[in-house]
């Protein structure tokens, strides 16, 4: 449904160019939800208005439902346009419009005659739970509100693909919780195809089915989010599982702690379980088979998408041959072991 191929953009030339996307390849099958997650100036927001081309790459290709963006015509590509809704943070509705006409405003702009446009918007805002605003004005909205009518702009032109450009990042969580939702549902009833860009791990943890890293211009990770959140194969994806769970050593820990190991140290580790491994009692195991003691600092389980995660924090007292031991043990039951450090020892 949606490709992009070594798509790439730079601002400006020479010594001064911005290379806001370099070689980016995605691909969004038909019907799913696709996350990009990046930190911000990564190249997300790019990214995104390259698929509808209100950005031009400066080079590579991008399609669309069987349609090359990058070669259409000014006219054929505004017809393209029309099967691609895109919704923003800020949601960009006109202020001297009531909400029925804001919804309306893109089957004007089509021509449409106003019989249509009466039979498109009204069951439009009832799906977005808004059929009594239709003659209020923007003013007299909350932000889920105005979020939800510019949804229900975004639907009005019946597009297959809706690009979602940090579409919660200005709401409070109640109200992302229900917007995405609400998204959810979208994608659900009508099978529209979602893109989205975040800097929210709890975004990509709610509705997506994939989700996309992003990282100065390059997708540098790509998975499904279940894999994602229990396996990110980069330190950037690690570093926002790690944000995300709020799971990191306690201040007077990270003072102690020690890069290399010493003759008088024990490690410092990040365990990371999934799958049957969050209900097998494998630190009690440890301690019995490899006589090492578990000072367990920091520990949190999540539910992601029917997938169970699982984070600790630990110190492994034990000699140097008996943490050793340890870590391997753990590793050879699947678990993810990082070492984060190495403190003196007591003894």
């Amino acid at each position: 449904m949606i490709e992009l191929s070594n798509v790439s953009k730079t601002y400006g030339s020479g010594t001064s160019a911005v290379h806001a996307l370099k070689a980016a390849n995605l691909t969004v099958p038909k019907g799913t939800i696709h996350g990009v997650i990046g930190l911000s100036g990564a190249g997300k927001s790019t990214l995104i208005r390259c698929v509808n081309l209100l950005e031009r790459p400066t080079s590579g290709s991008v399609t669309v439902d069987g349609q090359e963006m990058t070669r259409l015509s000014n006219a054929a590509l505004n017809r393209a346009r029309h099967r691609i809704g895109m919704i923003f943070q800020h949601f960009n509705l006109l202020t001297t419009r009531t909400v029925f006409d804001n919804v309306a405003l893109p089957l004007e702009l089509m021509g449409q005659k106003q019989s249509a446009v009466q039979e498109r918007v009204v069951p439009l805002l009832e799906m977005v739970g808004l059929a009594d605003k239709a003659n209020q004005y923007p003013a007299q909205l909350s932000g889920g509100q105005k979020q939800r009518v510019a949804i229900a702009r975004a639907l009005a032109s019946k597009p297959q693909v809706l690009l979602c450009d940090e579409a919660t990042s200005a709401l409070d969580p109640q109200t992302t919780s229900s917007i995405l939702e609400l998204l959810r549902d979208i994608n659900h009833q009508l099978g529209i195809t979602i893109l989205l860009i975040t800097h929210e791990m709890e975004v990509v943890k709610s509705i997506c089915h994939r989700v996309s890293l992003i990282s100065d211009g390059e997708l540098v990770e790509d998975s499904e989010v279940g894999d994602f959140f229990t396996a990110p194969r980069t330190q950037l994806g690690r570093e926002f599982l790690n944000d995300f769970l709020q799971l990191t050593p306690p201040k007077e820990l990270i003072e102690r702690l020690l890069d290399a190991p010493g003759e008088h140290t024990h490690p410092v580790v990040r365990l990371t379980f999934s799958g049957d491994a969050v209900s097998t009692p494998l630190i009690s195991r440890l301690a019995r088979e490899c006589g090492v003691d578990v000072s367990i600092l920091q520990a949190k389980v999540e539910s992601i998408q029917e997938r169970t995660l699982g984070l600790m924090i630990a110190e492994l007292l034990g000699s140097p041959t008996q943490t050793q031991q340890a870590m391997h043990y753990l590793e050879s039951h699947q678990l993810q072991v990082e070492v984060l450090g190495h403190v003196q020892r007591n003894d």
